[in-house]
C-alpha cells in the first residue's frame, strides 16, 4: 500500500483514515483498544480525532476520544508508528480561536493523548467572530515553533476562507493550512467540487473528508423507511432515501459484486481514487466493519467503475 503525503509536509498517511469520533461514544474502552490494535493490520496509520469527542453523548463532557487513544498509545508504545490529528475550537471551555484558547487546548490534548506533539491540529471551523486570522495562525505559530505541533489543517473553510487565510501567512510569514477537513462523500459532492477543489489544486492541499459514507447510507443498510427506524442515525439519513441515493446504491452494489466486496468499501475506494482527496476519513465499531475499510485500501476501481458510479451520483 502505498502511503500519501498530507499537503506539502513531509508527514505520511495511509489512504484512509480512521474517525475516532466513536470512542467514547458508540464503542467502549475494551472494544477501542481492539480496534486500534487491528488498524495496522488493515494498512491504516492516520487517526483523526477532536477535542469536542464526544461531548455530544450522554453523560459525556469532551475528549473522551482523545483519552482512549492515549491511554492506547501509552499501552501499545506505538506513537511513532501511527499519524494523530485533532482538532480546536468547538469544546465549550476551549470554544472559539483565540491565542489563549488554542494555546490552552492544545495542552489539554497533549494530555489527554499522552502525547508531546499533534501531527495534524485542525481549527475545527471557521470561527471568524472569535478571532482574526492573525491572531488563530499566530497561536499555531507558537506551537510548532515549540515543537508541540507539526502542521496545521482547517476543517469546514470556505475556499474563499482558505485563500485569505493562504494570503496571511505568505504575507506575515505565518504557518499555512496544509489539509482541509470537508463534508464530501458520493451524495454531498458539489460544495467540495465547485468550490473547495479548485483551492485544493492552487494550494497543493491535503483533503481529509468526513461523512464519507454519509453516515452509514453508504453501505447499504438503509433502503427503506423501516431500515431508517433500526438506528439511532436513520432520521440523519432520511434525506438520502429518494431516486438519486437508490441509484447510488444499485451503482455501488454492481461493483462491489464485480469486485468481491461491500458496497462500503466500493464507495471509500471511488473517493481515494479521486486526485484532490488524500484520506477519507471512516469509523468502525467492529473489527468485521474495520476488516471492511480494509477493503477499501486494495480494491483498484477499473475507468468503466468510476464513470458508473460519477453517472449514477450526478448532480
Amino acid at each position: 500500500m502505498a502511503l500519501r503525503t498530507l499537503g506539502t509536509s513531509s508527514i505520511q498517511v495511509s489512504p484512509l483514515a480512521f474517525g475516532g469520533n466513536v470512542f467514547g461514544w458508540t464503542v467502549d474502552e475494551n472494544t477501542s483498544f481492539a480496534l486500534l490494535d487491528a488498524l495496522a493490520d488493515t494498512g491504516i496509520n492516520f487517526i483523526d480525532t477532536a477535542d469536542v469527542y464526544s461531548a455530544w453523548a450522554p453523560g459525556n463532557s469532551g475528549g473522551e476520544s482523545e483519552t482512549i487513544i492515549g491511554k492506547w498509545l501509552k499501552r501499545s508504545g506505538k506513537r511513532e508508528q501511527v499519524v494523530i490529528a485533532t482538532k480546536v475550537g468547538l469544546l465549550g471551555p476551549r470554544a472559539g480561536l483565540t491565542r489563549d484558547n488554542i494555546l490552552k487546548a492544545a495542552d489539554d490534548s497533549l494530555r489527554r493523548l499522552q502525547t508531546d506533539y499533534i501531527d495534524l491540529y485542525f481549527s475545527h471551523r471557521d470561527l471568524a467572530d472569535t478571532a482574526p486570522l492573525e491572531e488563530t495562525l499566530g497561536a499555531y505559530q507558537t506551537l510548532i515553533d515549540a515543537g508541540k505541533v507539526r502542521i496545521i489543517g482547517a476543517s469546514n473553510y470556505s475556499g474563499a476562507r482558505l485563500r485569505e487565510a493562504a494570503d496571511i501567512s505568505k504575507r506575515d510569514g505565518l504557518p499555512a493550512y496544509q489539509v482541509i477537513q470537508p463534508e464530501y462523500n458520493l451524495l454531498d459532492r458539489a460544495d467540495y467540487e465547485r468550490d473547495l477543489e479548485p483551492v485544493v489544486r492552487d494550494l497543493k492541499l491535503g483533503v481529509v473528508n468526513y461523512y464519507a459514507l454519509a453516515s452509514g447510507f453508504l453501505s447499504g443498510k438503509y433502503r427503506s423507511e423501516a431500515d431508517l427506524k433500526k438506528s439511532v442515525r436513520g432520521d440523519r439519513v432520511a434525506g438520502y432515501l429518494n431516486e438519486r441515493g437508490l441509484r447510488i446504491l444499485a451503482a455501488l452494489d454492481a461493483v462491489a459484486e464485480k469486485h468481491g466486496t461491500q458496497p462500503a468499501a466500493i464507495a471509500l475506494a471511488w473517493q481515494i481514487a479521486r486526485p484532490t482527496i488524500t484520506a477519507p476519513i471512516a469509523s468502525a465499531t467492529s473489527l468485521v466493519q474495520l476488516a471492511s475499510l480494509g477493503e477499501a485500501i486494495r480494491v483498484q476501481l477499473d475507468q468503466d467503475d468510476i464513470r458508473r458510479i460519477d453517472e449514477a451520483s450526478a448532480v
